[in-house]
């Protein structure tokens, strides 16, 4: 347990002072993903009695092109505190962030509980009150985005900010998977994706995390927020850019980052 401490407080200091830090797989090769998840979740308790709300969660390495890039086989998951949300629209102070990228995606707002280890898609279809389009503002506390899995898992899946935008709609209208998406940087095309680009379906995806939470004794909750991973890779941002992202049948989302 002091391990684990001692590796939050590590990536704690990092936000405080927005500097980054030495990767956690640096200090120590021999730590586990399991350990990693304890870091996360050492930070979340911190947060949490600190006075922050946990609304949801975020799947992360849902694309294979990132999960080979970490070598790993499996998507992993962070969570969303009321601290992260920024309107739609809105402007983030570049003091809020340390390395910003941005990424596309579908949410899913719950209606009903999700509780693993044997939920299936349609389970996740039937307990989804609805879909919107959303922005993922990832951002890491490990300096130059130098992470392996235990890295990026220690420090909530790399989780910053997002935004949800467009108009919320019911599951049974839209097929998921076929759900296209283009992302703009400062007025400008820089990638597209589709929902299947999400483990094939963005809807698996959110039974993978019921179903992972439930080594945890976790469950999704009616009325959280589920980001269900990128539909394309992640665009750096800098001061004063900005960023929208167009979905079918969705419609759009927008943020942009004061200089």
């Amino acid at each position: 347990m002091e391990k684990i401490k001692r590796f939050s407080d590590h990536l704690a200091e990092a936000e405080k002072d927005r500097k980054g830090v030495l990767p956690l797989i640096e200090l120590d090769p021999e730590i586990t993903v399991e350990e990693a998840y304890q870091i996360q979740l050492e930070t979340i308790k911190r947060k949490t009695d600190e006075g922050q709300k946990i609304v949801g969660k975020k799947i992360g390495l849902t694309s294979l092109a990132m999960q080979q890039l970490l070598g790993v086989d499996q998507p992993d998951y962070g969570h969303l505190l009321d601290g992260m949300v920024v309107e739609n629209g809105g402007k983030i102070s570049w003091d809020r962030v340390l390395q910003p990228k941005v990424e596309a995606e579908i949410a899913f707002v719950l209606k009903k509980d999700l509780i693993g280890p044997k939920v299936t898609v349609m389970d996740v279809l039937l307990a989804t009150e609805y879909v919107v389009p959303a922005l993922e503002i990832v951002d890491s506390r490990v300096e130059n985005w130098n992470i392996k899995l235990q890295d990026t898992i220690a420090d909530n899946a790399s989780s910053g900010l997002y935004v949800l935008g467009g108009k919320p709609l019911p599951v049974h209208k839209l097929d998921l998977a076929q759900v296209g998406m283009v992302l703009y940087k400062n007025g400008e095309m820089k990638n597209t994706g589709v929902g299947a680009a999400a483990l094939g379906n963005p809807a698996f995806c959110v039974a993978w995390l019921a179903n992972k939470l439930s080594e945890f004794d976790i469950s999704l909750k009616a009325g959280e927020v589920i980001l269900s991973g990128a539909l394309s890779v992640a665009i750096d941002a800098q001061p004063g850019d900005s960023f929208h992202a167009r979905f079918a049948h969705l419609g759009e989302v927008s943020v942009s980052f004061s200089k």
